[in-house]
């Protein structure tokens, strides 16, 4: 791992690197779930107790192969997901998984749109979510890219709607692994580091909720952040 400058590349190298590892990365993230399904569990709660929406609208960014938390966002009755990510592989593993054509999972082609690409090209009407889920995504975006859609994500959200996301804790403007979790990967992480970006997600409207910085199952440790709109 080695600090480096912002490639030009840098979008089009995730992505490749995501499509050729994506099973592999698939295996290795289940680590992670305990703490992204804690977080959303208190939206979930937090939701409940405001008495929000019936019919909920959920913007998840960066849901590779929709598990756990797209399935989890779908549990919601009545609720409706977009899905993004960057990756044409963990899309087409989504689709799969959470449109196939098993019987558990019939209710959900209504109620999920999937959408690759870039999360940044992304553009909905303002005030369109009663939640923005993104775990382990917007730290894969240039920082200054970081703050555009937090500012974006608060325009998205309804008055009391909830950003759930997490971020590096360091001040780093970009980190390069040419190897990562395969021979044939790179990947690239930035981050404000937890005061500015704190600072950001509060300028941009949302008021922080949550934000704690704790080390996941891999001891890596992350700012997880809930705020409300």
């Amino acid at each position: 791992m080695s600090q480096a400058n912002v490639p030009k590349d840098v979008k089009e190298r995730i992505k490749a690197s995501y499509d050729v590892i994506a099973s592999k990365y698939n295996e290795w993230t289940v680590k992670h779930s305990p703490l992204r399904q804690e977080y959303t569990a208190k939206v979930f709660e937090f939701l409940s107790a405001s008495g929000s929406s019936q019919q909920p609208r959920f913007l998840e960014l960066g849901c590779g192969a929709g598990l756990p938390i797209t399935q989890k966002l779908l549990s919601c009755p009545e609720a409706h997901v977009i899905a993004n990510d960057i990756s044409t592989t963990q899309i087409g593993l989504a689709r799969n998984t959470l449109l196939g054509a098993a019987e558990e999972n019939a209710g959900n082609s209504g109620r999920l749109t999937l959408i690759e690409g870039d999360m940044t090209k992304l553009s909905f009407t303002d005030q369109s979510f009663d939640a923005v889920f993104a775990f382990y995504s917007l730290i894969h975006l240039p920082r200054t890219e970081q703050t555009e859609m937090v500012g974006k994500i608060a325009r998205w959200l309804k008055p009391g709607g909830y950003l759930v996301a997490n971020f590096a804790d360091s001040d780093t403007e970009a980190v390069v692994m040419d190897k990562w979790l395969d021979k044939n990967d790179w990947m690239f992480w930035s981050s404000w580091g937890r005061d500015e970006t704190l600072k950001i997600i509060e300028e941009a409207g949302i008021k922080v909720v949550v934000g704690d910085v704790r080390k996941d199952e891999v001891n890596s440790s992350f700012l997880w952040v809930v705020g409300k709109r």
